[in-house]
Order: C-alpha cells, then sequence, then structure tokens
C-alpha cells in the first residue's frame, strides 16, 4: 500500500473552481493535493466542453474551454500540487485532532488540515432521450467534444437551454443544416443566445416532441437518416438527420460525499459566510 498523503489542504474536483483554490492555497504557502475521480483535470469543461466557447469568466470576452482549463492548470502547477487523479473521494475520518482523512476507491489515503470540495454537482449523467435509446453512442450524443466532426452534416438539437443554443451557434456556420427541436414554445436559455441562433436562420421546431430516430433503411439500426417528430396538434414531420445532438441536462449524483454528514441542500452541499460546512475544515466551493 502507498504511503499516506500529508497536506495542508485537499481540494476535492479538478474543475475551474478547484484548480483555483489549490493556486490560492499553494500562492499563501500552503501544500495540496487535489483528487478528482475523473483521469484528467478540468471538469465538466474538459470532460465535455473543450470546444464550447465560455462568456461569462471575468477577463475574456470570449475563451473556449481547453483554453480556461489550459491558463487554470499552469496557475495551479506553479506551486506543484500533487495530483490525485482517477480517484474517488469515498470515505471522511475527523480525527481526534481536527484533522481530517480521507481515503479514495483505489484505496488512497490523504492526512489534511482542512479540505475544499469542488465537485460541482458531483458525478453526472445525460438525461435520456426516450425515443431514441438505442441509438446512443451511435448517432446520438449528448454533448460536443469536436465540432469538426459535424462539418457538412444535417444536425438535429434537441432542448431548449444555454447549451443547446451554444451548440446550434457554433455548428450553424460548419454543419450542412442545423435545426432544434424543443418541446415547449419558451426556452431556458439566454435570450441573447435565442436571438443569435435565430440571427443565424436556425429553424427551432417548437413544441415538438422526437418520436423515433431512424436509419437509411427504416428500422432502428445502422446509420442515422432521419428524426420523427409529433407536434402539439397531432401531426407528425421528418427532418433529415445525420447526428442528433439530444442537450437536455444532467441528473446530478453527489455521490459519497452526501453520506459524509455534511448538510445538503439542493443537491449542494450547505456552507456559511466563510464557505464552511456544518463539519469543521470542510469547506466547499463551485
Amino acid at each position: 500500500m502507498n504511503s499516506p498523503v500529508d497536506v495542508d489542504l485537499l481540494v476535492v474536483g479538478a474543475g475551474p473552481s478547484g484548480l483555483y483554490a489549490a493556486y490560492y492555497a499553494g500562492f499563501r504557502g500552503w501544500s495540496v493535493a487535489i483528487m478528482d475521480s475523473l483521469e484528467e483535470p478540468g471538469g465538466q469543461i474538459a470532460a465535455m466542453y473543450p470546444e464550447k466557447a465560455i462568456f461569462d469568466v471575468a477577463g475574456f470576452p470570449s475563451v473556449l474551454g481547453r483554453e480556461l482549463v489550459d491558463a487554470l492548470l499552469q496557475q495551479a502547477n506553479q506551486f506543484n500540487p500533487t495530483w490525485l487523479l482517477s480517484n474517488r473521494a469515498t470515505d471522511l475520518v475527523t480525527n481526534a485532532d481536527g484533522t481530517l482523512t480521507v481515503t479514495s476507491d483505489h484505496g488512497v489515503v490523504v492526512n489534511t488540515k482542512a479540505m475544499v470540495v469542488t465537485g460541482g454537482i458531483g458525478s453526472f449523467t445525460p438525461r435520456p432521450l426516450p425515443a431514441a435509446d438505442a441509438w446512443e453512442g451511435g448517432g446520438l450524443v449528448h454533448f460536443v467534444k469536436q465540432p469538426t466532426d459535424y462539418t457538412g452534416k444535417d444536425v438535429v438539437i434537441v432542448g431548449g437551454g444555454d447549451s443547446a443554443f451554444d451548440w446550434a451557434a457554433m455548428l450553424a456556420p460548419i454543419a450542412a443544416s442545423v435545426t432544434m427541436v424543443h418541446r415547449r414554445d419558451n426556452f431556458r436559455g439566454h435570450a441573447s443566445s435565442v436571438e443569435l441562433v435565430k440571427s443565424l436562420g436556425v429553424p427551432i421546431v417548437a413544441p415538438a416532441e422526437v418520436t423515433a430516430l431512424k436509419s437509411v433503411d427504416g428500422d432502428s439500426d445502422g446509420t442515422l437518416a432521419s428524426i420523427e417528430l409529433k407536434h402539439a396538434d397531432g401531426t407528425t414531420s421528418v427532418l433529415k438527420a445525420d447526428a442528433c445532438i439530444a442537450a437536455l441536462g444532467f441528473v446530478a449524483d453527489l455521490g459519497p460525499i452526501a453520506n459524509w454528514g455534511v448538510q445538503i441542500e439542493g443537491r449542494k452541499v450547505a456552507v456559511d459566510r466563510k464557505m464552511e460546512s456544518n463539519l469543521p475544515r470542510v469547506f466547499a466551493a463551485g
């Protein structure tokens, strides 16, 4: 068994908040370890949105997800944190002297004076598109990792949130066509994003629901060729489609953190004005 890792601060979660927390603690002279269940740092941004433009980061009119993560990594790595990737924090013990001991699912043990949980929404599972279960990974995706994969394709985006509209705006200039489908005629996306997509000439079919994805032969396997819709008035229509992006959001799960005794409010760790949870020395952010 490996020797325990002894640090001043353990950061659980290597997304933007965790990376900045690691930098700032290092800047203050603290030793830091960063633990994350994913195999690379960057959290959701690196895993799902590396090529997505982000518009709400202070100091950046626009920055790609991977560029933001790269900059945060350069900043954090100045102080040589200990990286514990592909390790999910599973157990927490508060010792008699107030220090904390955290164990991962791979048996890595960290002794720390304090901990910051920056796991965001925790683990995340895409909300399914009920009519398209058989197409998961074979024509149906839930996020865009590489926009150029859609060059020259007919793309249908299902959803009405920010991600759906951001991807529509991103893909419209390079895809053969982009069509949005939403089950309601009002949208959760920012009004400016909705107007941008409309200005690009992207058709928005709403209210309507996807009833089936079809291959060239008209069955449910093979190469995606079309998507069947049912409209609010009961009529149906068919959209040509090489790819379907179901941007329906994610189901969050805090995982083992929820069993540590921390107070949870609305699937988030409740904190006070110091960002400390109900457990001493356990802080949360992000």
